[in-house]
C-alpha cells in the first residue's frame, strides 16, 4: 500500500496513442511518478503487478479492444482504492450518464486536455486517494480491536451460559423451594445476560466489517447518522434494569452528524452509559443526562450525578486497567477500549470527576478538540 503521505503519487495513464502517452508523462511527470499502458490489457497487466503502488488511473475512452469504460468496471471490482479518472473525445451521453452513477469514475476530462484542469483533477484526486488510504487504515485498526475483544470475550461467555444451565438444572435436588427459586433467577440472569453480551459482539462485528467493506463516495448520499438518533437508539435497545430508564434524560442543543464508524460510536456509549448506571447504583436520587451539543464544537457529554472517580483512579483511567467496581464485574478495560475508538478516527475523550458531586464525559468528534483531556476539578 502507498504511504497516503508521498511525494509523488503514482499514476496510471492509459491511451492507445503513444504520442498522447508521451504529452501526458511530460506535463505532469514533475508531480507525479507516471506509468504508461497503450491498451486496457496492459493497463490491467501493470495492475496486477504494481497496483498497491497506483493511486490514480487515468485512462482514455475509445480503445481498441476493450475500451475505458470495462477498464475502470474491473479495476472498480479489484481495485476499489485506486482514484479512476476517465478521459473522452466523445459526446456519448448515455456511457457518460452510466459511468459516473455507477460510481466507476471519479472525474471526467474532455480531450482535448487542458492542462490547469488536469493539474486540478489530479489533486483532487490524490487528496480522495489520501482519505481513502487513512480511512481504510483506521478500518483496519478498529477491525483488529473489535475482532481481539470478540475473541477474549467470546469464550468467556459462552462458559459462563453453559454453566448457569447446569446450575439451573442442578438445584431442584439440593436446596428448599425458597432457595431453587433465588438461584435459578439468578442462574436464568447470568445466562440471558450472557447469550445478550454475545449477540452483541457477534452482530456488532459484523455490522462494522460490513459497513466498511461497502464504504464508497456514492454511499455518502444516504441518511446522515446524528449524534441525537445514536443517543435515541441507544436509550430505545438498552437493557435497563428496574427504574432505571427513569434516571436518564437527554438534552439536544444542536445535533450533528457521526460521520465516521457511527457503529463504533455507539457502543462506546453504550459502555459508558453502562459505567454510569453502575456508578448511580444506590445513589439516593440518581441522575444521569445525555448532552448534544454542536458548540462550540461537536461533542456528546454524559454526566452524572454519582459518587465520582477518586484522584489515584482518574490519572490512569485511559491508559492502565483500573476500575472502582471490581466487585460488580468491572475491570477498567471498558475506557480504555472508548479511548481507543475515539482516537482511532480523530476524536477524543475528556474525562472531569468531582468526589461526591459526579463525573462528566465528553466524546469530542473529529475536527473538533481531537487530543486527549483529563482534569480534576
Amino acid at each position: 500500500m502507498n504511504d497516503p503521505r508521498q511525494a509523488r503519487p503514482t499514476l496510471l495513464y492509459v491511451d492507445d496513442e503513444e504520442m498522447a502517452c508521451k504529452y501526458f508523462a511530460r506535463a505532469v511527470g514533475n508531480e507525479y511518478e507516471v506509468l504508461l499502458a497503450g491498451s486496457a490489457e496492459e493497463a490491467i497487466s501493470i495492475l496486477r503487478g504494481k497496483g498497491s503502488r497506483i493511486a490514480i488511473l487515468v485512462t482514455d475512452f475509445r480503445m481498441p479492444g476493450r475500451d475505458g469504460g470495462d477498464l475502470l468496471r474491473q479495476v472498480a471490482l479489484e481495485s476499489p482504492q485506486i482514484v479512476r479518472i476517465l478521459v473522452t473525445a466523445y459526446a456519448d451521453k448515455d456511457m457518460l450518464l452510466q459511468t459516473v452513477n455507477t460510481g466507476e469514475v471519479f472525474r471526467i476530462l474532455e480531450k482535448p486536455l487542458e492542462l490547469g484542469q488536469v493539474r486540478e483533477t489530479l489533486r483532487l484526486a490524490a487528496e480522495r486517494y489520501r482519505e481513502r488510504t487513512v480511512r481504510h487504515q483506521r478500518l483496519v485498526a478498529i477491525d483488529e480491536t473489535l475482532a481481539f475483544l470478540a475473541h477474549e470475550l467470546n469464550t468467556p461467555l459462552a462458559a459462563i451460559a453453559n454453566f448457569a444451565r447446569g446450575i439451573e438444572s442442578r438445584i431442584a435436588a439440593e436446596y428448599n423451594p425458597q432457595r431453587q427459586s433465588e438461584i435459578g433467577q439468578a442462574a436464568t440472569s447470568m445466562h440471558d445476560n450472557a447469550q445478550y453480551c454475545l449477540a452483541v459482539i457477534s452482530s456488532f462485528l459484523q455490522s462494522v466489517r460490513s459497513n466498511g467493506s461497502r464504504a464508497s463516495p456514492q454511499n455518502n448520499t444516504s441518511r446522515e447518522v446524528t449524534a441525537g438518533t445514536l443517543v435515541a437508539a441507544l436509550l430505545d435497545t438498552y437493557p435497563f434494569a428496574g427504574q432505571q430508564r427513569e434516571w436518564v434524560q437527554v438534552e439536544v442543543h444542536g445535533d450533528f452528524a457521526v460521520h465516521t464508524l457511527p457503529n463504533c460510536v455507539a457502543l462506546v456509549l453504550s459502555s459508558l452509559l453502562s459505567n454510569a448506571l453502575r456508578a448511580l447504583d444506590g445513589v439516593g436520587s440518581p441522575s444521569l443526562r445525555f448532552v448534544v451539543a454542536d458548540e462550540p464544537d461537536a461533542a456528546i457529554r454524559i454526566c452524572d450525578n454519582g459518587p465520582g472517580i477518586p484522584p489515584e483512579v482518574m490519572g490512569r483511567l485511559l491508559v492502565d486497567p483500573v476500575t472502582t467496581h471490581a466487585g460488580t464485574g468491572g475491570n477498567g478495560l471498558g475506557m480504555i477500549f472508548c479511548n481507543r475508538v475515539m482516537q482511532s478516527f480523530g476524536g477524543g475523550i475528556r474525562i472531569e470527576s468531582t468526589s461526591g458531586v459526579g463525573t462528566t464525559v465528553t466524546l469530542d468528534f473529529p475536527n473538533t478538540k481531537s487530543r486527549m483531556h483529563r482534569s480534576n476539578r
